[in-house]
């Protein structure tokens, strides 16, 4: 079996999990307790995301200008600045500390 047959077969699965979901009830999803877990999950997952971007690089872990990018972005949310001028200040400041030489 090559790569492309992993690959074919790994997505058909996803697919085939994808299309289970739709089997599901809406109902099941009422409740307040299934509700509150699938939002909490979508936030676990996106942080998970987040994390593993800003800090991986390869299989180690580093410490460069990102994480003040990612800082200055998720403070620029918190205040509820626009997508896009959080985004080019995050971009802004990791530009401004690998130009002073902190980046890897």
């Amino acid at each position: 079996m090559t790569l492309w047959h992993l690959i074919l077969l790994a997505s058909i699965a996803v697919l085939a999990i994808k299309l289970l979901g739709y089997a599901v009830p809406p109902a099941l999803f009422d409740a307040p307790r299934p509700r509150r877990t699938l939002e909490l999950l979508t936030v676990s997952l996106l942080a998970g995301l987040v994390a593993v971007q800003a800090l991986g690089q390869g299989e180690a872990v580093v410490a460069d200008a990102r994480i003040p990018a990612v800082l200055v972005a998720a403070g620029l949310f918190a205040v509820r600045a626009p997508f896009i001028v959080a985004v080019a200040a995050a971009a802004g400041t990791a530009a401004l500390l690998r130009a002073l030489g902190w980046a890897a």
